[in-house]
């Protein structure tokens, strides 16, 4: 058999085989709607958090989970829950920590609502950042798997920050 024609015929049998599972998928009209009270719940989590962190409350490090980590906008801020709040005790112990406000959000949770992942814009003394991060609810709230935050840089000022970027590195290298 010529290698073109095996392909096509592996192509073709490839696509058989997976129109059964995609035939057994409902159709989008049957999709269940957004849980909005559930999404209320996640979003008055999320808000607090925030908010614990803004007033310096022993709380925001309690809604981490143990093995949960927390990635911070340098490339060097990838931490465990406790190395986070270690880094953090200067913060803490001056009463003066960080204030992020969500401007949007999206969240999206798995069907059982065990795990929840969500998407946020906020305001901060950065300016405009993102996040995303990933909750898991045990039945008696929530807690923080993972979180990541970045600054929000319009692709227009993308070529100019990463020329600073690769400059300041350069520096620290040597």
């Amino acid at each position: 058999m010529k290698p073109a024609l095996a392909c096509s015929t592996l192509a073709a049998l490839a696509l058989l085989l997976a129109m059964p599972v995609a035939a057994a998928e409902p159709p989008a009209t049957t999709a269940v709607a957004p849980d909005a009270a559930f999404v209320r719940q996640v979003n008055a989590f999320l808000d607090g958090w925030h908010d614990d962190a803004a007033h310096t409350r022993p709380a925001y490090f309690d809604k981490i989970a143990p093995q949960g980590v927390y990635i911070g906008t340098d490339k060097s801020e990838i931490w465990t829950r406790d190395q986070f709040k270690a880094w953090a005790r200067p913060f803490w112990e001056r009463k003066k920590a960080w204030a992020f406000t969500a401007q949007q959000r999206n969240v999206y949770y798995s069907p059982d609502r065990r795990y929840v992942w969500f998407d946020e814009q906020l305001s901060t003394q950065m300016g405009t950042c993102q996040a995303s991060g990933v909750l898991r609810n045990t039945g008696d709230g929530f807690l923080v798997e993972h979180y990541q935050l970045s600054l929000a840089v319009p692709n227009a000022l993308n070529a100019g920050f990463a020329k600073a970027i690769a400059e300041y590195e350069s520096k620290a290298a040597r």
